[in-house]
């Protein structure tokens, strides 16, 4: 059983705003619903990013300015998709530098890896399983070499502000001075655009949410009727915030039998399990300068959607 679910979720839903984080959505199940919601006509992140990277990597590594070799260290590599046009053009133009993926996952990183000696068989890789901190701290910080770090996707908007700040000056500690930190961001637009790709017709999104009560269901021997529980987003154009929420159906008691808990929820009562904030650049700006950055460039894709920030320490 993994502690540390066990922990968050007894905390998570024994407050008066229950939550369930998060994370806890990518099971095989979940991730696999994850990739349909990238490949929704409204989901536009994805495609915003991807068109980022595959059309300004000459302008994005020229904007470096780093004296070769350096490091491209990608914090939550993933599938590496995206990532795949920049290294492409890096080793097509004979350019000397290594890359280090970092995830958490093991199967994630051993796919990643297969993949890219496959297409890449050129590509000098180093990968790491394990928390970004602690290999960041052991990998960059005893190289003399510069480095990029990548922390695409938009992750960042799935932290509060506090929270934002606090990350991104942990990235900051462990860089040296001169490396740079490219950031993925979602940018703040017609509302409308967003409320789409989050509040999908399709209700691709409400099956992401609920598949974590059936997770917990699985896991934690819990008996959530998911029949009983419905899908709710909601943005903000003011604060820039999506939050997600399960809602509770009716009055019922939740019995989590293999830890022995059991957990109440009222009629309507709402479980928020997701933040996905939106910037301005203005946002950006003020962010890097809370954690110490410098911002170098912003690139954007060719609707305004999204930007991959280029920052210094």
């Amino acid at each position: 059983m993994n502690t540390q679910f066990k922990k968050d979720l007894i905390e998570g839903l024994s407050k008066e705003q229950k939550t369930l984080s998060s994370k806890y959505f990518y099971d095989d199940a979940g991730s696999r619903i994850f990739q349909e919601i990238m490949n929704m006509p409204e989901y536009y992140l994805t495609n915003s990013e991807f068109e980022i990277l595959s059309l300004q990597a000459k302008q994005i590594i020229e904007a470096l300015n780093f004296n070769e070799p350096f490091n491209i260290i990608e914090l939550g590599a993933g599938d590496g998709f995206k990532t795949f046009k920049l290294l492409e053009y890096l080793v097509n133009n004979n350019i000397n530098f290594h890359y280090v993926p970092i995830d958490i996952s093991q199967g994630a990183m051993d796919d990643l890896t297969g993949k890219l000696k496959q297409k890449l068989p050129q590509l000098s890789i180093h990968p790491r399983v394990g928390d970004y901190f602690e290999v960041l701290s052991k990998e960059n910080m005893q190289t003399k070499i510069p480095s990029l770090l990548l922390f695409l996707g938009s992750n960042v908007g799935n932290y509060s502000k506090n929270e934002a700040v606090s990350l991104m000056q942990l990235f900051n500690s462990n860089m040296k001075q001169g490396d740079k930190l490219l950031l993925g961001v979602d940018l703040k637009k017609n509302p409308i655009t967003i409320q789409n790709a989050y509040f999908d017709k399709h209700g691709i999104t409400k099956r992401f949410n609920i598949n974590l009560l059936l997770r917990i269901n699985r896991e934690f021997d819990a008996d959530f009727k998911i029949d009983d529980f419905d899908f709710y987003c909601h943005y903000n154009p003011i604060n820039g915030e999506v939050r997600s929420y399960i809602v509770s159906l009716r009055n019922q008691k939740v019995e989590l039998k293999k830890i022995n808990e059991s957990f109440d929820f009222t009629y309507d009562e709402l479980i928020w399990t997701e933040l996905s904030k939106k910037y301005s650049l203005k946002g950006i700006e003020e962010l890097a300068k809370d954690s110490n950055f410098k911002v170098e460039n912003h690139f954007l894709d060719c609707k305004h959607y999204f930007t991959d920030t280029l920052l210094i320490k």
